[in-house]
């Protein structure tokens, strides 16, 4: 009786687990009370549980999209269509997110097929819209190589390249030259990831391999330069120069490329002509696009016309505000002295001593090569730093410390030390290298000792002392406690104190 009074109460029990179709009620609730980021995460979990179906993931595609998320929109809609390629709908937005993407001979050929099926359907007018869009862009654009497919696979590997995952980018661009021998731009995007993981000869060798069965492509060309403006080859950079300079390209995609590769190796002139020449046609950019002609047109003597890409940069990427090509000039330091020296810090920053890189690192807050070196693939290996080489890259980067924070306040007060040096010096010469590359070696010994650093301007006077005693140099310690505007008795207290980090001989 017992038993048959339990089986009765189970089968009243009702089990709720909510499902993909559940959340999607729920997102479009939120959608029409206008809490849209409740709307995307339930669309997001309606997708984890309904992960074929695709009305759901095309909704989230459109989200997705309306969130200017190109990449996330037109992977989730790859996903639908695969499911459901006949679905009017979904055509459509594939039509469109491919020309969000670049890839117009697929937004030409969704909004094409879109049109057929539903000639006065719901989306008739934008898809027109896509095809006169891609009509314009095909007067400016030489048609992309390789099929939608091909395409989609080369800007994941450029993604994942983005977020400097290159070995995953390399197997997919590897799997795709296999697929397709001829597809050039993977060969060129190949050759950048081997270059970015080291590999230089592998990078160059496949460059060659471009340039041997399709001739004058400009993208092998511009790559082979900027390799070797990298590795400092001065003959096989002239030689490439001497070529690059003679190309009277018609693209906007080749002038780009172009005007990009000359402002990187700072032929500036010729960099802006064909940046500017582009602008002036009405190129709207991205990012890159924008800094490279600021870049061009700043050194090139077109003071407003950089400041005015300038400002268009930071309304695509605020991110890039402190890395104005004018800022060298505001400051005290001539373009001569060793902190705008690109070998000079690249030495450093090569060196086998931890001291010598975070010297490099220091001096790459305000150098004019600074995003030069940021986007070298070995000169700034964030994976090999130890943690006060990261603080001293997140200071020249512009990080906001945490005065509030003991550790960060004491670096910050640390690394004030060798500012002040320099306000004394004015520059970086030859002669005061030696006093900077003891500060170092006595700084990261501190750090490790945990030292607190509590006068920065004595400490920076007591180094100047040390530095000049040892040269032999006639200096009184009034003379310095005058100079940094201390007392003979605190400077004395803070020699005695960073005496104490001073390596022994042996060492």
């Amino acid at each position: 009786m017992e038993k048959k009074r339990q089986n009765k109460n189970q089968s009243n029990i009702v089990s709720f687990i909510p499902t993909g179709d559940y959340y999607y009620k729920k997102s479009i609730q939120a959608m029409n009370s206008g809490q849209m980021n409740k709307a995307y995460k339930y669309l997001q979990r309606a997708v984890d549980l309904s992960p074929d179906d695709p009305m759901i993931i095309l909704q989230l595609a459109i989200v997705e999209l309306e969130g200017q998320r190109f990449e996330e929109a037109y992977d989730l809609l790859r996903r639908s269509y695969q499911i459901d390629p006949d679905n009017p709908e979904i055509i459509f937005y594939m039509a469109e997110v491919s020309g969000c993407v670049g890839i117009m001979q697929d937004a030409k050929r969704f909004a094409e097929e879109y049109l057929q099926l539903e000639p006065e359907g719901a989306y008739a007018d934008e898809a027109a819209e896509i095809l006169e869009f891609v009509a314009f862009e095909q007067d400016e654009f030489e048609e992309l190589e390789g099929s939608g497919e091909d395409l989609y696979r080369q800007e994941q590997a450029r993604r994942h390249m983005e977020k400097g995952d290159f070995p995953e980018a390399i197997t997919i661009l590897e799997d795709l030259i296999e697929d397709r021998p001829a597809f050039w731009s993977a060969y060129n995007n190949l050759a950048l990831a081997y270059f970015y993981v080291g590999e230089e000869e592998q990078a160059k060798a496949l460059l060659h391999t471009v340039l041997r069965e399709n001739k004058g492509n400009l993208h092998a060309l511009c790559n082979l330069t900027v390799i070797a403006y990298y590795e400092k080859n001065e003959e096989d950079l002239q030689e490439l120069l001497n070529i690059l300079v003679k190309i009277q390209p018609y693209t906007w995609e080749h002038r780009y490329k172009l005007g990009a590769t000359l402002a990187l190796i700072g032929q500036y002139e010729l960099a802006y002509k064909w940046l500017r020449s582009m602008q002036k046609r009405g190129y709207v950019g991205d990012a890159g696009f924008y800094f490279w002609l600021s870049h061009a047109a700043y050194f090139s003597g077109h003071e407003e016309v950089s400041k005015s890409a300038w400002g268009q940069l930071l309304e695509v990427d605020p991110d890039k505000e402190g890395f104005e090509p004018w800022r060298q000039q505001d400051n005290e330091f001539a373009l001569d002295a060793l902190e705008h020296d690109r070998n000079f810090i690249v030495e450093k920053l090569e060196s086998s001593y931890s001291s010598e890189r975070i010297f490099g690192l220091f001096l790459l807050k305000d150098t004019a090569h600074k995003q030069e070196i940021i986007a070298h693939p070995k000169w700034v290996n964030i994976e090999q730093f130890g943690a006060f080489e990261k603080l001293f890259l997140a200071y020249a980067l512009g990080h906001e410390f945490d005065k509030k924070n003991k550790v960060e306040a004491s670096f910050l007060r640390a690394v004030n030390v060798p500012e002040i040096l320099l306000e004394q010096y004015g520059k970086l010469s030859s002669l005061i290298v030696p006093m900077f590359q003891m500060w170092f070696v006595l700084c990261e010994q501190a750090l490790i000792q945990n030292y607190r650093f509590t006068n920065p301007v004595a400490i920076a006077g007591a180094n100047d002392y040390l530095f000049r005693s040892s040269q032999m140099l006639k200096v009184t310690k009034k003379e310095i406690a005058q100079q940094y505007g201390v007392s003979v008795a605190t400077l004395s207290k803070y020699i005695e104190e960073i005496l104490a980090f001073l390596p022994d001989s042996h060492n």
